[in-house]
């Protein structure tokens, strides 16, 4: 019998905070679901939760993961990139592949964590039976390109301040970053079944950034959550609804 443990996984130096659940009914052998949280966020955040439980629910074994700056994880908050978060993906698949009980690994990430979750897959396509995308923020790859970010207005030529708000704030690195990750590379390389989340009322990463991803990949699915925010906060068992179903199907 397997049990819920709160560790460290190392990734060149830095500790990268996970949890791992397990199902009440275990197996000798079981699907594991990665999920990633967001920028500014943390794995005990309310729909980071309900989206592990509900695949607990269904017999799947779930490791959620705080990346750089984040949580408890290693690194400073202002120096993290979605690059450094793209390389611990790739640790955290790596890591999933290595567990003695694991079956087949489904990738998920919220935000900033989808995003990453994307990255992820298609860098290491073989390994991720099914990605699940919840509110991707390719608005950060678009907008540091164009040079307005979270209503925010920079100069894309001239990436030499630092870039966020008083409360968060990253180096100027976060955006030169940002500028040339490897998106549309990933996504074509990606053929795996893809289920994105997104809702209309999302403000952080407007709804369109899904309805448009949802058209690159091979065979993915885009359910929408009617009058709902970037977090979910009104209408959350619509998504754990639809995390289940799509788990259900890919299994």
């Amino acid at each position: 019998m397997w049990e819920n443990r709160d560790y460290f996984v190392d990734c060149d130096g830095i500790d990268i905070h996970v949890k791992l659940d397990f199902p009440k009914e275990q197996k000798e052998k079981m699907p594991l679901l990665i999920v990633i949280s967001g920028l500014t966020g943390h794995m005990e955040e309310d729909h980071i939760i309900a989206v592990a439980k509900a695949a607990n629910e269904i017999g799947f074994a779930t490791l959620r993961g705080e990346l750089y700056g984040h949580g408890k994880s290693g690194g400073k908050f202002y120096d993290h990139t979605v690059m450094h978060w793209m390389l611990e993906t790739m640790r955290l698949i790596d890591h999933a592949s290595e567990l003695p009980f694991v079956s087949d690994i489904y990738l998920s990430g919220h935000s900033q964590g989808g995003l990453t979750a994307a990255l992820g897959a298609g860098l290491k396509p073989v390994s991720v039976k099914a990605l699940l995308l919840l509110a991707p923020a390719m608005n950060i790859w678009v907008g540091a390109r164009k040079g307005e970010l979270f209503g925010m207005k920079f100069d894309p030529e001239d990436l030499t301040k630092e870039f966020g708000e008083s409360d968060w704030r990253v180096s100027s690195n976060y955006l030169r970053a940002a500028r040339i990750l490897p998106v549309e590379e990933a996504v074509r390389n990606y053929h795996g079944p893809v289920l994105i989340v997104h809702g209309t009322a999302d403000e952080s990463v407007p709804y369109h950034f899904g309805a448009d991803l949802v058209t690159k990949y091979e065979h993915a699915e885009l359910v929408t959550i009617e009058d709902e925010d970037h977090c979910y906060t009104r209408h959350l068992d619509q998504v754990t609804a639809a995390v289940q179903r799509f788990l259900e199907e890919q299994r």
